[in-house]
């Protein structure tokens, strides 16, 4: 019973080098162009991914990103409604500048559809399928100052700066070339799908919002 205890204990001390002896780490970074296909909302902006890659096996495994962008700019056309029908004029038209900036931490999963994480001269396309969380702060800029005691301010979106948060489900495709010393260049596309619409009185439009694509391209060292 005594030497079945000791194996018992041998086993189970040694199973997490065994499990994880053959996990290798590889950081990867890239610049990134940010798209925002979301109506009365679209806008182009720059940024950059910091992305840690586990290998699990030499065609899957897991991820994490930080994404962050430059100020997206837009304008909307918005119009204030006179309170009294006395007051003239009943509305006043005028347009909002705005600027929504995202950052974005993302957990997945990567998996090789051809090739390896280690290949070393053919090249390698992969799927990337994540869940996200978007940090976003909009800014708006109203072209006029509405007399709030004659008219009716848009509800939205309001004239100031505010934070607001997205959850979402990331997809995206790879395509990989080893330059050899375990270093590869890469390029993705990549779009983040809105999975929740906290309201925000920031933003033009709550609904399916943000809805952005990105290309990216950059360099991935594997340890």
């Amino acid at each position: 019973m005594k030497k079945n205890k000791t194996i018992l204990l041998l086993i189970v001390s040694f199973f997490p080098q065994i499990l994880f002896s053959q996990i290798r780490v590889s950081i990867s970074t890239d610049i990134s162009l940010q798209r925002n296909f979301k109506k009365e909302q679209r806008f182009w902006a720059f940024g950059q991914d910091v992305v840690v890659n586990w290998h699990f096996t030499p065609r899957g495994g897991a991820y994490a990103s930080v994404t962050y962008y430059s100020n997206g700019n837009f304008k909307n056309r918005l119009a204030a409604s006179a309170k009294s029908s006395a007051t003239s004029p009943q509305e006043i038209f005028f347009t909002n500048k705005a600027q929504i900036r995202l950052i974005q931490i993302s957990l997945g999963w990567k998996r090789y559809l051809v090739g390896t994480n280690d290949a070393e001269s053919k090249w390698n396309l992969y799927s990337i399928t994540g869940f996200g969380l978007i940090f976003g702060k909009a800014t708006n800029i109203y072209s006029t100052t509405i007399d709030t005691s004659l008219y009716n301010a848009p509800q939205q979106p309001v004239n100031g700066s505010g934070h607001f948060k997205r959850l979402t489900l990331d997809l995206g495709l790879g395509l990989e070339v080893p330059l050899g010393g375990d270093i590869y260049f890469y390029s993705e596309g990549k779009i983040w799908i809105p999975t929740s619409e906290y309201p925000s009185k920031y933003l033009f439009t709550n609904n399916n919002a943000p809805f952005a694509a990105m290309a990216t391209a950059g360099l991935r060292i594997l340890f």
